[in-house]
């Protein structure tokens, strides 16, 4: 059974930094694309970055480029989410999801799997 479990949320201050992983169990997740969604309360869950199988491809939300960095450690199953410099516009609900493709998307529809999700909360 695919499993995906994400840790590391938390309360941190804006200007602060978190990062979160995803560690995933019950398949082979190096050769497929593994993204990093969120979902504020009351808002549509929204693409916030992904990477491709191998790590050579990243892909970022503009809201969070240049503060967000994901990378994974395929020897480990487990995919991360640096968060740096956070805003209070940040906090929500962060879900790591696995893709069916291995190249990098932000398209919702292809990603099979999603964990349960950690809580970020940006105090201002």
């Amino acid at each position: 059974q695919v499993q995906l479990v994400e840790s590391g949320g938390g309360l941190v201050q804006t200007g602060g930094s978190l990062r979160l992983s995803c560690a995933a169990s019950g398949g082979t997740f190096r050769n497929v694309a593994m993204g990093w969604f969120r979902q504020a309360p009351g808002k549509d869950r929204e693409f916030v970055a992904c990477i491709s199988g191998s790590g050579g491809t990243t892909y970022y939300v503009d809201s969070v480029k240049g503060r967000f960095t994901v990378s994974r450690d395929n020897a480990k199953n487990t995919v991360y989410l640096q968060m740096n410099s956070l805003k209070p516009e940040d906090t929500a609900v962060y879900y790591c999801a696995a893709s069916s493709k291995i190249w990098c998307s932000s398209n919702y529809g292809l990603y099979t799997y999603w964990g349960q999700g950690t809580q970020v909360t940006v105090s201002s």
